[in-house]
Formats: C-alpha cells, structure tokens, sequence
C-alpha cells in the first residue's frame, strides 16, 4: 500500500539543483502578479476593453489564491513532484493561450487558467523545500525565495513596461510576449524537476473533500470579486458589491462548518489549534497586504506625480528589491547559523510600518535618493518577515501535515495582498475625489477660469484616467497633483496601523528549537510509518 522508500538526506549541491527548477516555477507566478500592470494600457487600446480591465489582474489572482490550498492538500495525498509538474503544464497551457487571445472574454478566460497554474506553483515550492532540508538548514535556502519574490516584484513592471512599449517584437504585437516568455522558462522547470524532484511517496488512505473544496473557491471567489472588482467598480453600498461581500461571508461559514465535520477537510481546522500556525496565517495576511499596498501604490506614484513612463518607474523600484532580496538572504543565512528565528518578523513589522510611515510624507518634490530609502525599509522589512514566517510555522507542524500547513499559510499571504490592493485602491480613489474637490474650491478663489477645468465630468475622468492632467491649465495641474499627494498619504497612513498590528503579533511567537537533520528524519519516519499503518 504504500511506495516509501528510506529518507534520504540531500547534499547542499543536489539540493540547489532542486531549487533551481523550484525558483524558476515560482519566478514565473509572481511575476505574472504583477508584469500585467504596465502592460494594462496597451492591451485595454488593442481589445477597447477599459470597462474590463481589471478583470484581467483579478481573474488571476481569484484563481491563483482559491486553489492554493488544494494544491497542498492534493500534494498530500499524490507526491508533490507529479502535482507541481500539473501546476507547470497548466500554467504553460494559460500563458500561451492568454498570448494568442483575440478579445478581452478569452483574455479573462486564459488569465484564469494561468492563475490555476501560479496557485501550485506559488503553495508547492515551499512545501518541496520543507520535505528535503530540515528546519535548521532551511533558512539559507528559502532566503532565495526571497530574492525571487523581489526580483518579480521590480522585473515584472519593468518587463511588461518593456515589451508593450514595442508595436511589434519579431512581428509579434509586443504586449503579447509578456505571456509568451514564460514558455520557455516554463520547460526548463518542467525538465529539471523531472530529472532532479525525487521525494520519498508516501501513500496515504484518503478521500478528497470534493464539497469543501467547492464551497472555500465559492467563498474566496465571492468575496474577492466584491472588495476587488465591484466594490471600486460600482461603489461600496452597491446591491451588487453587498450581495457578493454577503454571499462571500455567508460561504465562508458554510465551509468552517463543514470542515469541522469532514473525514479528510482541505483546511483541518485543527491545525487552528497549533499557536504558532495561527499567528503565522495573520501575519502573512497583514505581509501580503503590506507588500502589494507598496507594489501598486509606488509606481503609480512615480507615473502620476513624478511623470515617469512605466519603464522608469519599474526601474526606481529597484531600491524596494534591494531591500528584500539583502534582508532575505541575511535572515535565512542567520537563522540557519543560529537557529533563532523570533527576532526577524518583529524587527522585519517594525522597519516595514517606519519605511510605510515616511511614505507619508512624500510630495511633489520629494527626491528620489529620500524615496530610495523609504522603499529599501519597506522591503527590508518585508525581506526579514516573509520567508522567516514559513520556517517558524514548518518547525512546528506534523509532517503529515506539512503541505496543507504550509500552503494554507501562501493562501493567507495572497488574501492578504488582494485585499490590501482591493482596499488602498478604494481609499486612493476616494480621497482623490474629496481632495479635488477641495483644491478646486481653493483654486476657485484666486483663479476661476482654472478652476472651471475641474467641473464634476472632468474630477470624474480623473478618477479614471491619469492623462488627462496633461491637459489642465497649469494652475488645475498642480491642484490634482498635490490631490494625489494628499491621497497618498491617506494610503499610507491607513497601512501603517496594519503592519504595526503586526508586529504586535511578531512579539507573540513562540521560539522553538529548530528540528535538525536527525529530528527531521524521525519526523519523516514517523509519518510515514502512521501512512503504513
């Protein structure tokens, strides 16, 4: 019944011929998070699909963030190296067709796939890394991941910025190479997975939570649509937005009962019980928040108020990288030298909610050297929390339960950052309303002819369409800018109480010895040995 062979320990080489083709997969996912905002305009111009626009970064992250849970759990139950392939081949299958779609619906449709894709490929790759390198190894690896994180994050707009300011590359419309590059990076993880990925199976007796897993993508679906399509769509008290947002919360309750009754559940409610996994799901929930407020705020920054193209404004993103990937590859190094890994996320929350704090103060004339430090402290931050989170709640889990554990926690994570978009977007376009209003108000006193070109339809084109500042009188120009400067700050400081709560829930983490080679192979062993029985 059961394929188990002997654990077998990784050498250092082996193992980073592993996470070469890991890195690579998950490389390909968090960079199709974010290489299709700067690209947004020139598809939307292609397919006259403004009003859907939107639909094509939610559609990914909808089913990106849905099915990483699944992705654990089937991982459980069927190996991880056959699913994570699965995960690779779907997402090749999306990116393609995405490249070839001839209008909007097939855009939506694809992108979705590929989402489905990115879900096994984002869950997955911790969960092998937690199966081959012990908790104690495991910091001076997954600071790469890190690295990878960053990287995507500053790659992405810059690539997408790139590839759609080109009509056409090899007679090909530019836009579409945003999806076709990822073919061949995709075979390379799917060849050297399959020479390299060979982990012990265990075989387990077990039954798919076929209605749970229904009803959790049914509740995240709902939910999501309302806070990150309809509700800045259509606005927050909307029947639509509410039926949604009650349907999605109405779900959720469903699936928290269920899960409590089922034999094998996606979400064992149980591991809810385990302290440390607790804490860990809030804090990636609020990391995940902070990092993509920084991601979609800080580029649209530069472009409204600085006046950067997309392609400068990708490479200004650069300090942020550099801040994540250091902090990363320092915070794995330290852990594995000397296995504390507490001090991390608390220090990592509290450098994050300062560099968060100081972006309250930018203006139209603040200098780039003062923005570069505020971004290398955001992502220094989150360099030292993101990565340690995953080790803390690994370390502490059961074996058997690893890749549901861990996955659940890459779920929160994805919640966290739609939900942290979904909301800064709303406040920035809120605020931005109230404040042209008002500087419209003001400028009606010392300049009515100025004034006139901030009339309701034009606020409103505003709210929609950044180009049209280009085309107000000088005085309205500054108006709106410094309305934008205002509704940043707004952004930011409603983000910085979230990351202080943070590291409010860093100081309550509970340091435990991290298992080495010999604990992690009686770990192993026992698992597989209740899998037998």
């Amino acid at each position: 019944m059961s394929s188990h062979g002997p654990v077998k320990e990784h050498s250092h080489k082996e193992i980073m011929i592993i996470l070469s083709g890991l890195m690579t997969g998950m490389l390909l996912a968090a960079l199709d998070q974010t290489i299709v905002s700067t690209a947004l305009k020139s598809i939307v111009e292609d397919f006259n699909g403004l009003n859907h626009y939107t639909w094509v970064v939610t559609a990914y992250l909808l089913t990106s963030t849905a099915s990483t849970p699944l992705y654990g759990k089937i991982s459980d139950i069927y190996g991880r190296r056959i699913v994570f392939q699965f995960a690779i081949v779907t997402f090749l299958i999306g990116s393609f067709l995405a490249g070839a779609s001839q209008d909007m619906t097939q855009l939506i449709a694809t992108r979705a796939l590929q989402g489905l894709g990115a879900g096994g490929l984002m869950a997955l790759t911790f969960v092998i890394i937690g199966d081959i390198v012990p908790p104690r190894e495991r910091g001076r690896y997954q600071g790469y991941f890190g690295a990878v994180w960053g990287l995507s994050s500053v790659a992405g707009p810059l690539l997408g910025g790139f590839f759609s300011d080109h009509a056409s590359i090899l007679g090909i419309t530019g836009w579409r190479w945003i999806f076709y590059i990822n073919i061949p990076f995709g075979i390379a993880a799917l060849v050297i997975t399959s020479a390299v990925l060979h982990i012990p199976k265990v075989k387990r007796e077990h039954n798919i939570d076929y209605l749970g897993a229904l009803l959790m993508v049914a509740a995240v679906s709902s939910t999501l649509l309302a806070v990150s399509v309809y509700g800045p769509e259509r606005g927050w008290g909307n029947s639509t937005t509410l039926t949604y947002l009650a349907a999605g919360i109405l779900l959720a309750l469903i699936f928290l009962v269920w899960e409590g009754k089922a034999k094998e559940p996606i979400i064992p409610l149980s591991l809810f019980k385990n302290h440390t996994f607790s804490l860990t799901s809030a804090l990636g929930f609020i990391i995940g928040a902070g990092m993509f407020g920084a991601i979609v705020m800080l580029p649209l920054y530069l472009q409204v108020v600085k006046g950067d193209t997309a392609t400068e404004a990708g490479l200004k993103l650069i300090p942020f990288m550099l801040g994540i990937v250091s902090t990363s590859i320092y915070s794995g190094k330290a852990i594995t030298k000397h296995g504390y890994y507490k001090r991390f996320p608390i220090i990592g929350t509290a450098v994050m909610t300062v560099g968060i704090l100081l972006m309250a103060t930018l203006n139209t004339t603040t200098p780039f050297w003062q923005l570069s430090i505020y971004a290398i402290l955001v992502g220094a931050g989150l360099g030292l929390s993101m990565q340690t989170i995953v080790i803390a709640l690994q370390n502490s889990v059961d074996f058997k339960d690893m890749g549901v554990a861990t996955s659940s926690n890459t779920f929160f994570r994805s919640l966290g950052s739609v939900f942290g978009t979904a909301l800064f977007g709303a406040i920035l376009s809120n605020r931005l309303g109230h404040y042209l209003i008002v500087g419209r108000d003001e400028l009606a006193a010392t300049n009515p002819t100025a004034a006139l070109s901030l009339n309701s339809s034009d606020i409103e084109k505003l709210k929609q369409n950044t180009s049209v500042i280009a085309q107000l009188p000088p005085e309205a120009q500054t108006t709106a800018l410094n309305a934008f400067v205002n509704s940043f700050h707004v952004v930011f400081l409603v983000a910085a109480p979230i990351t202080a709560f943070g590291f409010l829930l860093a100081l309550f983490l509970r340091e435990t010895p991290l298992r080495t080679n010999k604990d992690y192979a009686a770990a192993r062993e026992d698992s597989a040995g209740e899998a037998l029985g």
